[in-house]
């Protein structure tokens, strides 16, 4: 399962790190997911969801 926002499928991004020296080495920024229980197709379920899906209430969360 790749770990990507099931909303808005923003997912991890690669680049480069750059030293005061301008060094470069390789790195990876990984989005804020978070485990959510949310409805979909009218049922219950155990999404990843990124936290801007979240605040924007882009999301229905199951009670």
């Amino acid at each position: 399962m790749s770990k990507n926002c099931h909303v808005c499928g923003k997912g991890t991004v690669h680049g480069n790190q750059v030293s005061h020296s301008v060094k470069h080495t390789k790195r990876v920024w990984n989005p804020n997911l978070q485990k959510v229980r949310a409805v979909v197709d009218g049922s219950p379920r155990r999404i990843l969801v990124c936290t801007r899906c979240l605040r924007s209430n882009k999301v229905e969360r199951a009670i």
